[in-house]
């Protein structure tokens, strides 16, 4: 007779049950991550940017704040 493997309560002491398979996930480009504004600007007041088809304007103001206009 061969023994059958058993998992869960009737596992033997000192052999726990074998842990989930789990499948390595893509690497995902995280929105998290900050872009300084001066990469985008790059030296302009001013940069248009196209995003779903419609063109905003990102600007850059005399005391630092940055205003997105569509």
């Amino acid at each position: 007779m061969s023994a059958i493997p058993c998992h869960g309560a009737e596992a033997v002491a000192g052999n726990p049950p074998p842990a989930p398979v789990r499948s390595a996930s893509p690497p995902t480009t995280s929105a998290a991550s900050p872009v300084p504004s001066t990469t985008l600007l790059q030296g302009r007041s001013v940069v248009q940017i196209e995003h779903n088809g419609a063109l905003y304007q990102l600007r850059s103001t005399r005391l630092g704040k940055l205003i997105l206009t569509k």
